[in-house]
Formats: structure tokens, C-alpha cells, sequence
């Protein structure tokens, strides 16, 4: 099986081809094009598509695993209802479709970085209206306190008692604008949200409801009243993706689709919350190899020893990698993880992790080209016939 650097996906890859086994899913955009329009036709469930850029034979599963479960049929057909729903906003990046959908899947959070102008905000507002739950907005400002963000307590005088009245972020997703335009104090509201998905309160713990996701924004280039994120606050994210200008085609398609009209007004709901419950727990049934989870803690911790690197990857992100290496095993139609899920998601979960040494800031080398380094360079684990022979690995290595 291939084991390449984790590539951005070339227009048409269908949602979950990250590399490996990859099972075309209902709802897929086939590569005669994206949006306008219906889902392209693709091959039947459970038949093996290498897609392009594999490069490699991919040996077949074995009969249990040739057929997704019921379970990764819903899932297939779900998430490329949603994907389709947002491609009509972000037209021409699927890439950054999957790694939103494989963090929502994953139960993590998003962070949006990016230029003005290229879609952040439009991407989480896309995502959010696509399913059918609670949703709210926060505009980060710098006047903003937290208690604007978690809710506050107002004494009530006819019960002579405080009452909490729950501020935007308990709602379903919650999108956050401009994140590193608020103080560090109004930031550290959202740290015990995006973690244990609860809120306290002078002194009382208050749930959030799954699914719960918080998708931010943040503008790299305009410092001048901004406020950078603390690294506890960008551990939290499970991923970070940078959308990027469109190239010409997509984005004459763009003008197509919105210079007459307002797209959102048309956008409708095509999930609901409960369903993307059931979508979660079906992730978490995705099985994982002991010897694929050692491979994800070997690559975590070779963050921890390259020279250019001041601060390594945290314990918190083999976990986030394992999650969202899961959630791409599904997206490609399979209930267990292969190595190649692990490339898939390796730059978005880790490289805003990282932070570079003084000298390796000066080289202006991103920390994404140094998590694909590792990529190269750590083994891949030997396959073996409990995981049903499927070929991770060459004699000489990586294929």
C-alpha cells in the first residue's frame, strides 16, 4: 500500500481518500467536476477504488471487511449529503471539506486559518447550517468578557435567587469569528468547553450537549489588536486547515453559483444532531491495530527530538491523531485503520502543535514540512494476517 507524504487531494478525490483501501462513498463528487449539480455516479459499496496517486496494488480485504456495515453505509451517505451541502459555499476545495467532516466526526474542533476573503467563516457557517442543531456565532472582540461567552448568573428578584442564563457556547456548534481578536482572558473561557464539554459557573458545572464543536477563525496577517493563541488553546484543536486561494476554474464556478443570489438563503439542513450522534458512535466502533497505535505514538513523539523543534507534540494529540485516524478510516469506508489514515491527517493534527525553535523560525520553514518529514522517516508497522493482509508495507519500506 502506498505510505506517501499525506498530499492535498487532487480535484475529485472521493471524501476519505487519504490513501490506502479507499471504498468510494454515496454522495461523493466523481472527477467530471463538483458543484452545481447532483453527486456524481461511483462504484458500488464495498468495491475497491485505489484512486489516483496510490501507485500501488492494494491487496483486497478479506470477505468480512470487503462490505461496509450498515453502520459506515449511513455514515457514507450522510457525509456526502453534508459535503455536498457545503462544496455549494467552498466551491473547489474538498480537501478542506474532509478534514472539517473528519473533525466533526472525530468530536473534535476546528481551527480556520487563513487570509481574508478565501471562505473561513463562510466554511463554518456552511458546515453548521448543513446540520439541523443548535448553533450560534461569537464575534471575538477585544471588549469581550467571558462571562459573554459561558453565561452568567442575574439574581432573580422574584425567586430572590440567582438564575444562570447560558451564554452561545452552549448550543450544538459554535462558531467563533476572529478568535484572536479577544483578550487571553475571554480565550481561556473556551478551554474547559473545547475539552470537557462543560461550563462552570460560580461554582456549578453545567453539561454541553453532544455532538459539540467549535469552529474558529483567526486572520495570520493582520496582528496589529490581536492577541495569539496560547498553546494550551491551540492543543485543544483536534485540527487546523488553511483553505487557500481557488484556482481559476473553481472560482469562476464560485461567481457562477454566487453572484445572482445569496447561497445561504437556499442552503438547507440535511443532518440533524442525532444523526451525526449515531455517526460518532459508529467511528468509535472503528477497530485499530496494536501496532498501528504505536506507529501514531512513534510519529507524536519524534516531534518531541527534532532539533528545530522547541515544544513537541502533546500526549493530547496521539489521541486526537488516533480519533481523527478513525474517523478517516470510515470516511474511506472501512471499520479498521491502516497507516495510511494516519498520513491523512497527520499535517492538520499536528503541525499547529508544534513550536519551532528560534533558528527554525528564522529558516521560515513550516512546521507542516517537518511533520511530513517524520511521516517519511518513521517505519511503517509490518502488516500481519490478523489484520486481514493488508500490505502496509514493502521489504525495503514504505511503497
Amino acid at each position: 500500500m502506498t505510505s506517501s507524504t499525506p498530499p492535498t487531494a487532487p480535484p475529485g478525490t472521493p471524501y476519505g481518500a487519504g490513501g490506502g483501501e479507499q471504498y468510494p462513498s454515496p454522495g461523493a463528487n466523481g472527477p467530471s467536476g463538483r458543484y452545481p449539480g447532483a453527486p456524481a455516479p461511483h462504484p458500488a459499496p464495498g468495491a475497491p477504488a485505489g484512486g489516483p496517486g496510490t501507485g500501488a496494488h492494494h491487496p483486497a480485504a478479506p470477505p468480512h471487511q470487503q462490505a461496509p456495515s450498515n453502520g459506515l453505509a449511513e455514515l457514507h451517505t450522510a457525509v456526502g449529503r453534508i459535503a455536498a451541502n457545503v462544496e455549494r459555499v467552498l466551491v473547489g476545495k474538498p480537501e478542506v471539506v474532509r478534514i472539517a467532516l473528519v473533525t466533526l466526526l472525530a468530536e473534535g474542533h476546528l481551527l480556520v486559518e487563513d487570509v481574508p476573503g478565501v471562505g473561513k467563516t463562510s466554511l463554518a457557517k456552511a458546515l453548521a447550517r448543513s446540520i439541523d442543531c443548535s448553533v450560534s456565532r461569537i464575534q471575538f472582540t477585544p471588549d469581550l468578557l467571558p462571562s459573554d461567552v459561558t453565561g452568567v448568573s442575574i439574581f432573580n428578584r422574584q425567586t430572590n435567587g440567582f438564575e444562570f442564563r447560558p451564554g452561545p457556547v452552549f448550543a450544538n456548534i459554535v462558531v467563533g469569528d476572529e478568535i484572536n481578536r479577544a483578550s487571553p482572558k475571554t480565550q481561556s473561557a473556551l478551554l474547559e468547553c473545547m475539552e470537557e464539554h462543560q461550563v462552570t459557573v460560580d461554582g456549578h458545572t453545567y453539561p454541553l450537549h453532544s455532538p459539540f464543536m467549535v469552529i474558529a477563525t483567526q486572520n495570520p496577517i493582520e496582528m496589529e489588536g490581536t492577541y495569539a493563541l496560547p498553546e494550551a488553546q491551540r492543543d485543544r484543536f483536534t485540527a487546523r486547515v488553511s483553505i487557500g486561494y481557488p484556482d481559476p476554474a473553481a472560482e469562476l464556478a464560485m461567481v457562477d453559483e454566487h453572484a445572482a443570489h445569496d447561497v445561504f438563503k437556499t442552503l438547507e439542513s440535511v443532518s440533524d444532531a442525532e444523526q451525526v450522534r449515531g455517526l460518532i458512535e459508529t467511528v468509535r466502533a472503528v477497530q485499530i491495530a496494536q501496532e498501528v497505535r504505536r506507529y501514531a505514538v512513534e510519529i507524536v513523539s519524534a516531534t518531541r527530538r527534532l532539533p528545530e523543534i522547541r515544544i513537541g507534540a502533546s500526549p493530547r494529540s496521539t489521541l486526537h491523531l488516533v480519533r481523527a485516524a478513525r474517523a478517516q478510516a470510515a470516511l474511506s469506508g472501512r471499520d479498521f485503520v491502516v497507516p495510511d489514515d494516519i498520513h491523512a491527517v497527520a499535517v492538520p493534527v499536528l503541525a499547529h502543535r508544534l513550536v519551532l525553535t528560534p533558528e527554525a523560525q528564522a529558516s521560515r520553514r513550516p512546521p507542516a514540512d517537518l511533520v511530513r518529514g517524520l511521516v517519511q522517516r518513521v517505519p511503517v508497522p509490518q502488516a500481519t494476517p490478523d489484520h486481514g493482509g493488508a500490505q502496509w508495507s514493502g521489504p525495503g519500506g514504505r511503497r
